[in-house]
């Protein structure tokens, strides 16, 4: 009875162990490659939920399903025209061909990592190695706002022939037809950034500074211009006003005088003695002071006007 018991828990054992090697699960973000012995079998299963495989012969191999990142190193890169630049990229990437990714990778995102490496930094220095510096950084012929940038600026643009994202779109042409003979797929591509090395951007900056100074040196001449300008404006002016201050207090010291005199003229018509007497105490009042000493007549206007009347 024993025996029989221990066999039948022993069955069920074996049952049991049979049963889940000959089952596995696929999640939504995972595939699987089933291998025999090594080797693949049939193609990969993407549909999620319970599938079932031959226990202890066949072994189910996971992969991601869902977009991978590739961040590549910084590399120094030379341009057509000799311009040594530090070229860093980014790429998005997925498993399209598990099998494939099995048999060429052995499925390890390791080595699909140092793949990605070798063929998109390969691929990016040859296109940049191709063009221009211009070419690399710029992507458009915009046209600059000429409000906030200097007219001799502007007049060296250079026309972008093929540009940043046509660059882009080469090094995806050429580098996506390689990793899919691997069971990549390459989703995105982009030049993340793009800088001078050390020795060309001190040169860079130096020539920046320096035309920077240029601007602001010419934009200081045509200020001190400007100032002379107004200040002279301002002398002239000032001048003017002057001038026609001068003009108009002459005239009515012209006019004030006139009309003077001929309040004198009338006082004189209106009674001839009053008028000689104001004229003579005006002289008394020039001449004499208090060290003064007259000798004076006695048929003098001036003694008559000092006796009084008689």
């Amino acid at each position: 009875m024993n025996a029989k018991i221990t066999a039948l828990l022993a069955a069920i054992v074996v049952g049991f162990v049979v049963l889940t090697s000959g089952l596995y699960i696929v999640d939504e973000t995972q595939q699987v490659v089933i291998t025999r012995f090594g080797e693949p079998v049939g193609d990969a299963v993407t549909d999620p939920g319970l599938h079932i495989k031959i226990p202890f012969v066949q072994e189910a191999n996971y992969f991601d399903k869902r977009f991978l990142e590739w961040d590549g190193a910084a590399n120094q890169v030379p341009t057509r025209d000799k311009r040594f630049i530090w070229v860093d990229t980014y790429a998005r990437w997925r498993i399209s061909n598990p099998r494939s990714y099995l048999e060429r990778l052995r499925g390890d995102e390791l080595t699909a990592q140092s793949r990605l490496d070798d063929i998109l930094d390969g691929e990016t220095r040859n296109s940049v190695a191709r063009h221009d510096l211009v070419q690399v950084v710029r992507t458009t012929n915009r046209q600059p706002d000429l409000s906030l940038q200097d007219e001799e600026e502007t007049g060296v643009l250079e026309d972008i022939l093929t540009g940043r994202t046509a660059i882009t779109e080469e090094i995806i042409a050429t580098a996506a037809p390689r990793l899919e003979e691997l069971g990549i797929e390459l989703i995105d591509f982009r030049l993340k950034r793009i800088n001078y090395v050390d020795e060309v951007r001190r040169d860079v900056f130096d020539r920046m500074i320096a035309e920077r100074q240029r601007i602001a040196q010419r934009y200081r001449s045509e200020g001190e211009g400007e100032a002379a300008r107004i200040r002279g404006e301002k002398e002239r002016e000032l001048q003017r006003i002057q001038s026609e201050a001068y003009r108009q207090a002459q005239e009515n010291m012209g006019t004030a005088d006139a009309e003077s005199t001929r309040i004198y003229a009338d006082a004189y018509n209106l009674d001839a003695g009053f008028y000689a007497f104001l004229k003579s105490m005006e002289s008394f009042e020039t001449v004499v002071d208090s060290t003064t000493t007259l000798i004076l007549t006695t048929g003098g206007d001036l003694l008559q006007y000092l006796n009084g009347p008689r």
